[in-house]
């Protein structure tokens, strides 16, 4: 603290190093009071680090083996085997060797600087030892994660067609959503067991267990998750021990179903539509602006007490259109086609003009060879009947005639 000396009469000089901020002045007759600075707060932000991606399984035991024959060709640039329409019945009856943990796997790999990259295949199984060296994501797909349609999420190439026991990738013909899980063990609360398991690999639309069959339907929200969870649960086991099956699903017969994803369709070309337009302009037409529905009745009455037009009025467009934000564009197109029009309308008065007077009365004779002809009257001799002849050979012909 400074050392105040009190004097009377006595004014006291600060040093100009001395702030506004720092000190705070109250000065009397006789004394000088001087407050202690004023504590400021600061924000502290803690930022916390990306970590990166942890390896599933041990890098040394990983050996390299060749995959085993689902089908009857060899594909060496795949590395795989093509031709099989199912999948292998040995494999489909043993466990999976890993399972994908979100919460203690996920993290930044070297994919994460490069758009557009795909997810690892092996990270969704639960078996990839590249950890954070692996150039594939290692994290869960996001609505944002859109990918082309021939192509899933892992980057394997889809087919026109599904086959035979509907597993594999998938087709292209068609955005499915809905995975079939099947040899599930059924309990009382398996409907909770099932929504537990698959929440995990994304947001989930819609879940029907029939436990008299021992199967379920999961529909997720974006199709990249639904992808994504087929390879994360393939093999895998709930609650049970048991072995499950999963597969593609086939289109749902009931029509209520069909509705819902007509109208789940149409909700997204709407949602795109909005992304598309002014946020301003989408309230105005969804009613969700008060102002704007004011302003709309009032510019919809065109000087009309009482009267609103209807929306296909208002916003209707071209030369004719009611509202002028509506002949917006569409005056000039009249204005430009009017004087074409009338241009035209000159050219051909030009072309009247400039024929002879002679072919715009009788073609290329003139008025006075027309005259003549028309006064002028010829007789043209006609060549005389020949007479019949007469004879008992009349009905007869003859070579010399």
């Amino acid at each position: 603290m400074a050392e105040v000396i009190d004097r009377p009469d006595t004014a006291v000089n600060l040093p100009e190093m001395a702030s506004e901020d720092n000190l705070a002045l109250t000065t009397t007759n006789n004394t000088t009071d001087v407050a202690a600075p004023a504590e400021k707060k600061v924000k502290k932000i803690i930022r916390r680090k990306k970590r990166p991606a942890r390896a599933q399984v041990d890098p040394a035991t990983v050996k390299s083996e060749p995959p085993a024959q689902t089908g009857t060709t060899f594909n060496i640039w795949y590395n795989k085997w093509a031709g099989g329409d199912k999948e292998d019945s040995a494999m489909s009856q043993t466990h999976a060797k890993g399972r994908c943990n979100i919460a203690l796997d996920s993290g930044y790999t070297k994919a994460d600087g490069h758009p557009g990259a795909f997810f690892c295949l092996y990270f969704a199984r639960g078996v990839c030892h590249k950890g954070q060296d692996c150039d594939y994501l290692h994290r869960l797909p996001g609505p944002y994660d859109i990918f082309p349609q021939n192509v899933d999420c892992f980057g394997r190439d889809k087919f026109s067609d599904y086959r035979d026991d509907m597993g594999g990738v998938g087709s292209f013909s068609r955005q499915n959503r809905t995975i079939y899980v099947g040899r599930i063990h059924v309990s009382d609360d398996i409907e909770e067991i099932v929504a537990r398991h698959f929440a995990e690999w994304g947001p989930i639309e819609r879940i029907r267990v029939l436990s008299n069959r021992g199967i379920a339907f999961v529909t997720y929200r974006d199709l990249a998750n639904a992808e994504f969870a087929k390879e994360a649960m393939a093999w895998q086991s709930l609650e049970a021990n048991e072995i499950l099956n999963l597969r593609w699903s086939l289109p749902d017969p009931n029509p209520m179903a069909q509705k819902r994803e007509a109208r789940r369709i149409e909700e997204q070309a709407a949602e795109a539509i909005r992304k598309a337009l002014p946020a301003e302009f989408v309230a105005e037409i969804e009613g969700k602006d008060p102002e704007a529905r004011k302003r709309r009745k009032i510019e919809s009455g065109y000087g009309l007490e009482g009267y609103e037009a209807p929306d296909e009025v208002h916003f209707a467009r071209g030369p004719n259109a009611v509202n002028p934000r509506g002949r917006e564009g569409f005056e000039l197109e009249h204005e430009q086609r009017l004087m074409l029009e009338a241009a035209e309308q000159e050219m051909l008065q030009e072309q009247q003009y400039e024929l002879p007077p002679q072919q715009q009365q009788g073609g290329i004779f003139s008025s006075s060879t027309l005259a003549a002809l028309q006064g002028a009257q010829v007789a043209v001799a006609s060549k005389p009947a020949p007479k019949a002849s007469t004879g008992p050979l009349v009905a007869y012909d003859s070579d010399s005639d």
